[in-house]
């Protein structure tokens, strides 16, 4: 497998306003475009020019919406609001790879179970796997239509 960078880090928070308020009042990101997923949330990008449909961002803000939870357990699994302090709040760290298939047969000989989506409006195909941590890594594969999602 080749990592090629770190792609975002993501944070779940029970109070998205205040959140976004810090990450972009305080520490100066800048928010933008995000994919149409169905729960709350914000891509927050380093400086002007980034922010572009397509764009990943460097944090991404989870909402958690009490009301309508579903979208996002659906997507990423669900979390006890308890633990989202500290670094629980840390929902996800992602890395740009290369070579699906050989990945996927890598985790396959080394049994290590993983959930997969395509992400259209982003061309990229994702994978989740949990550390011994319970830490979720989120892989992120270029994406075409010829390739074998």
């Amino acid at each position: 497998m080749n990592i090629t960078k770190l792609a975002h880090y993501s944070i779940r928070t029970t109070d998205l306003p205040a959140s976004l308020k810090f990450y972009t009042e305080v520490i100066g990101l800048r928010n933008g475009w995000r994919p149409p997923f169905d729960f709350p949330g914000h891509w927050l990008y380093l400086d002007e020019k980034d922010g572009v449909e397509g764009d990943q961002g460097a944090v991404h803000l989870i909402g958690v919406d009490p009301v309508n939870p579903q979208g996002l357990i659906e997507a990423m699994g669900d979390r006890d609001i308890e633990s989202l302090h500290g670094s629980g709040a840390v929902d996800h760290v992602a890395f740009f790879a290369a070579n699906l298939t050989e990945v996927r047969e890598n985790l396959a000989r080394l049994g290590v179970p993983y959930r997969e989506r395509t992400v259209p409006t982003l061309k990229v195909h994702q994978m989740f796997l949990e550390d011994p941590s319970g830490l979720v890594v989120e892989l992120n594969f270029p994406f075409d239509d010829e390739m074998d999602a």
